[in-house]
């Protein structure tokens, strides 16, 4: 046996010691379906420029409009429904001639009053005066 397979059975043997003494049984979120984001279609190297905006309330809706679009098209392509397929294809159209409105206008949201409190939050963080 070699190491690799011995310390994975080594761990899959304390997470089942875990489950059977129930140290997974209160944890947040159990029972709930995870949250998970799927940024294969985000740039690797704008992904953590993404989660930040994201974080802040800020996304551009073009990237969230663009999201969208390719799940619905990833989502079209498993349907076997004619009709649920027909109602997906024109929700897909519609999402299209979103985004295409959108491009040429600025599409960064800015939720209301996060510009004054990032203002005055730099305004506090200003170490470098001159007094």
């Amino acid at each position: 046996m070699d190491i690799v397979t011995r310390f994975d059975s080594i761990v899959e043997k304390k997470i089942r010691e875990a489950q059977e003494q129930g140290k997974f049984d209160n944890l947040e979120g159990h029972g709930k379906p995870l949250n998970l984001e799927d940024e294969d279609r985000i740039p690797e190297d704008l992904r953590l420029a993404h989660k930040i905006l994201k974080n802040a309330g800020c996304v551009p809706k073009e990237l969230e409009i663009n999201l969208e679009i390719r799940k619905m098209e990833d989502m079209i392509q498993d349907m076997s429904d004619v009709s649920a397929k027909y109602g997906a294809m024109k929700k897909l159209g519609v999402l299209k001639q979103t985004m295409m409105r959108t491009r040429g206008a600025s599409a960064l949201h800015i939720p209301e009053g996060y510009e004054d409190k990032l203002v005055s939050r730099v305004e506090k963080k200003t170490p470098f005066e001159k007094t």
